[in-house]
């Protein structure tokens, strides 16, 4: 795959990540609960003590990230493709921490989360592959 392929796949993937994070932050401070196949897993999640960084809801951060890596996309050149990289391996690095936090500390699963997940690992999977591909 092409830079200018991996750079689209990255867009289109990053867009949807700020997707699920708008929605659940929407959902935050509207007082609502997210929409769920599933019953409980993700309002368990949602009002957990999980769910704020220093008072600063987990979804927004979540939009944060994914904003920061659409903009990083936005810069050409090998200091855009090294802070893409950054940005999504951090991504993936809360988004590891968070899933674990949801399996063995809140013992529930929440289905936006959950894509968000994989959205991110998508990410860093094709971040870093786009690093290698421009170290070569």
């Amino acid at each position: 795959m092409t830079d200018q392929g991996l750079r689209l796949t990255m867009t289109v993937v990053a867009a949807a990540g700020l997707a699920i994070a708008g929605y659940l932050t929407w959902t935050h401070y509207a007082g609502n609960q997210p929409v769920c196949l599933a019953s409980g897993g993700c309002e368990r999640v949602q009002t957990s003590s999980y769910a704020d960084v220093a008072g600063i809801p987990v979804a927004l951060i979540g939009v944060a990230g994914y904003a920061a890596i659409l903009g990083t996309l936005a810069i050409r050149g090998e200091g855009g493709i090294v802070l893409s990289t950054l940005a999504a391996l951090v991504g993936f690095g809360f988004s590891a921490y968070l899933t674990y936090v949801e399996l063995f500390t809140i013992d529930a699963i929440c289905q936006w989360c959950v894509a968000s997940a994989i959205a991110m690992t998508v990410l860093a999977a094709a971040a870093v592959w786009r690093l290698m591909r421009a170290s070569v």
